[in-house]
């Protein structure tokens, strides 16, 4: 089989690296601080994220991935270096690694190569890239290369993928541009409208993994964010309820469980059938939310299973994606002979 020695996940949240026989090594969040001027790194990962609405004048704060493709070459080519540094100090690999990297479905040519580009100038010896889907199946210990049909749900930070998957290929399904970071923005909403107070996005992030439900509970629990209020400019606080969040977070739910719907309805009878037995497997960083797990199981009557630790799924998968692209190899090379 194929050796892959990293195993890498780039989201639109954070990343995180996965190393041969040591496992994940780096999680950080997918921002850079650098000087406006000079554009010297002062800070990646954790420590750059703390900096976001709190930096003086002269500094940016940056999020080189969007939408779980790279929008800023240059400072996602510097975060991800600065990163993989950091990972191969975890562990001593000989000579040049193989890296495997995790992407959304259906992004196009020029997407892939601004990832592979990016990688390959860390210096990887050989690059491949992987879709969300096979990846978080991978992490979470499905064979794949079985021929029976699996539904998987990734939902990160920028990008829900939602594919049935059989004999290691994507048989149908569909990337959409609703995850995490869109949830903590229908709370940033939610609370402007309803309290006129203003959060800043760290706040509303931590409200939402503090409180935040996509279905109303009968034991309600409570979360103080902080902001500003819009009136009179001064500093406010917001005692914010789960069960708040669930009616803040209706409309982007609606719109996840449609595209689920939709990638069920056009897969074919036999994957769809198989996927009823076997259960919708749940993972990436936004399906912890509340309520994600019951809300899609009663949405499509299919059992979730939801994989440990969801966040790290996917770049353990690419980690271990070395029979598949040992499979792939194959077959590119039977099509050009």
């Amino acid at each position: 089989m194929f050796r892959v020695d990293i195993g890498m996940d780039l989201g639109t949240s954070s990343i995180a690296i996965y190393m041969r026989d040591k496992g994940i090594v780096i999680r950080q969040p997918s921002v850079i601080a650098v000087e406006r001027k000079t554009r010297k790194i002062i800070a990646v990962g954790a420590k750059a994220k703390r900096m976001t609405g709190r930096t003086l004048e002269g500094i940016d704060v940056i999020s080189p991935i969007r939408r779980g493709v790279i929008s800023d070459y240059t400072m996602a080519e510097r975060m991800i270096r600065a990163f993989y540094k950091n990972a191969l100090k975890r562990k001593k690999i000989w000579g040049r690694p193989n890296v495997c990297v995790t992407v959304p479905m259906g992004i196009t040519e020029v997407q892939k190569r601004a990832v592979e580009d990016a990688i390959t100038r860390t210096g990887a010896r050989n690059m491949f890239l992987i879709e969300y889907p096979l990846a978080a199946a991978l992490g979470a210990g499905i064979d794949i290369m079985e021929t029976k049909g699996r539904l998987v749900i990734d939902i990160g930070g920028g990008t829900t993928d939602v594919a049935m998957i059989s004999a290691g290929s994507i048989a149908c399904g569909e990337s959409v541009p609703i995850a995490g970071d869109d949830f903590t923005d229908a709370i940033i909403r939610y609370v402007r409208r309803k309290y006129n107070v203003e959060l800043g996005p760290l706040s509303a992030e931590d409200g939402k993994i503090e409180v935040a439900s996509v279905i109303q509970r009968a034991n309600d629990n409570f979360y103080e964010v902080k902001g500003k209020n819009l009136v009179n400019g001064l500093p406010a606080r917001v005692e914010l309820s789960g069960n708040e969040t669930a009616e803040a977070l209706e409309e982007i739910t609606g719109q996840l469980l449609d595209c689920i719907s939709h990638v069920i309805e056009t897969a074919p009878p036999e994957l769809a059938g198989d996927a009823t037995i076997s259960g919708i497997l749940l993972s990436g960083g936004g399906s912890r939310l509340s309520g994600m797990a019951k809300r899609i199981e009663k949405h499509t009557g299919i059992h979730v299973i939801q994989a440990d630790e969801p966040e790290n799924a996917a770049a353990a998968g690419a980690g271990h994606a070395g029979e598949l692209i040992m499979v792939r190899e194959e077959e590119n090379r039977s099509e050009n002979d």
